[in-house]
Order: structure tokens, then C-alpha cells, then sequence
């Protein structure tokens, strides 16, 4: 449902200073309680799209990255701090896209285990076992120019294709299952496909992202016809290959 990675780093660090003087921020006083944002960053490599996923230490449960809002935060402004804390980058797309809050996604078992193995042991009712309701988002990256990024708190911050995510905890699943649904309409009326490309990319490049996001093959002329129909790319020159009477042109993005 949510990521807790502020929370208990700072609990971690301070485990032997029992008189923090910030100990409200640590009951979570700075955050919006019972709201919580999901991310399901999508990334392309090697004709797959790719899902950035969270482990985490000692407990050995996978996760969407995520995290809380700030009473003076801003959503959107929330939304692109989750997303950069984990990639590294600043100019990111993000698509919200769902909502939600259906009462049986709470389930504090997964969150109590990871806290415990950390060495904290939440109260029964501790703000982070609550009912929480989860605004999703997704985010399209260059796979390129992501650098992955764990917080303390993880074992691991790694890519994952659709076909080997391990299991999720709470309705994580449901999560990408339904951003990836809300991609695959996005993908003509929004051209959001764009940015999970390099900068410059061939048309075979292109309509392979097409054919694994839509888990289809599309037939080469009607593909490129109808790509070029939208006047929404340059083409810049060919990629040598080799031989240059075989050379693809390579195209970029007109913003």
C-alpha cells in the first residue's frame, strides 16, 4: 500500500537516542496520515518493459517505491519527490491514474514484519498499520539514465520485467496491473511512449516498445504510416550498422 522509508530510517538511526528532539516527526506528525502515493515506474530495455521494484532489508518483501505527503506538500510535488528519491531523476513523466481504497487492501501484517525485523516494534495502534488510501502514479524513464536508488532501510531497488515480478506485498499487483491498463490507453491519445525512449531511436526501436506495452505484433507498413501521419518526429540521420545501404534512419521526438 505505502512505503515507510522516511519513518524508519529515522527510527534506525536514532534506535539508541531514546530523547530525540524530533520524535514528533517520527510519529509521523509531518505527514498526511491515511494517504499514501504509489509509483509503478515503467522502464524499456531490451524489448521489455521494466518495473522498478523495492526489497526490503531482513524481510524479504517487494513493494512499488512510495511514499507519504507532507501537510504542506504539494500532491504533484509529492508525487515527483517518490519518483526522484528512487531514480535520480528530475524531468520525469507521472500520470496519476488511479485511486486506491477499497477497506480489505489494509493489511498491517506485511508493515509490522518489516518493522520488527528492523528492530521497532510498532504499538497496535500505530499510525502505520492504519487504513490507508494509496493515489497511484506512473512514471515513464529513459531505463538509460535511471540510476537505481535504495534507502536504508532496502536490500535492494532493482528492475524487474512484467513477467519476473515476485510477489508484492498488499495490492501492489493490482497496482501495476492497472497502470499498465491505463498506459496501454495513453499510448495514442497521449503519445506517452515517447518517454520511455532514448533520445534518438529507430522505428523498429519504437515499434517494438508498441508491441511488448501492447503485448502485440503490429504489422511494419501500417505501424510506420500511421506514426508518421502524427508529424511528431524528426528524422536526424542513419544508424550505421555496418553497411550503409541497410542503415535504419534514426528519429527523435519533436516536444
Amino acid at each position: 500500500m505505502f512505503i515507510f522509508t522516511k519513518y524508519l530510517s529515522y527510527r534506525i538511526k536514532h534506535m539508541d537516542n531514546r530523547k530525540e528532539k524530533n520524535e514528533s516527526d517520527a510519529a509521523g506528525s509531518d505527514y498526511m496520515h491515511g494517504l499514501a502515493i504509489d509509483a509503478v515506474i515503467f522502464g524499456f530495455h531490451d524489448h521489455q518493459l521494466k518495473v522498478l521494484l523495492m526489497q526490503y532489508k531482513r524481510s524479504n518483501i517487494y513493494a512499488l517505491p512510495g511514499g507519504f505527503i507532507h501537510k504542506e506538500e504539494n500532491l504533484e510535488d509529492a508525487a515527483h519527490r517518490v519518483v526522484s528519491e528512487r531514480t535520480g531523476l528530475t524531468d520525469i513523466y507521472l500520470e496519476q491514474f488511479h485511486v486506491f481504497g477499497d477497506a480489505h487492501r489494509a493489511d498491517p501484517a506485511p508493515l509490522r514484519s518489516i518493522m520488527m525485523a528492523n528492530g521497532f516494534e510498532p504499538g497496535e495502534n500505530h499510525w502505520l498499520l492504519q487504513r490507508f488510501v494509496s493515489i497511484g502514479y506512473y512514471a515513464l524513464v529513459d531505463f538509460t539514465k535511471v540510476t537505481p536508488m535504495p534507502d536504508r532501510i532496502f536490500d535492494g531497488c532493482n528492475w524487474y520485467g512484467l513477467n519476473d515480478i515476485p510477489p508484492l506485498m498488499q495490492d501492489h499487483e493490482t497496482i501495476v496491473k492497472k497502470a499498465l491498463e491505463s498506459l496501454r490507453t495513453n499510448l495514442d491519445n497521449k503519445l506517452v511512449a515517447f518517454n520511455l525512449m532514448p533520445e534518438e531511436f529507430t522505428m523498429n526501436d519504437l515499434q517494438a516498445l508498441y508491441e511488448t506495452i501492447l503485448d502485440k505484433k503490429l504489422l511494419r507498413p501500417a505501424f510506420q504510416r500511421k506514426i508518421l501521419s502524427l508529424n511528431i518526429l524528426q528524422r536526424i540521420a542513419k544508424k550505421w550498422t555496418g553497411g550503409a545501404h541497410k542503415a535504419p534512419y534514426l528519429y527523435k521526438f519533436i516536444r
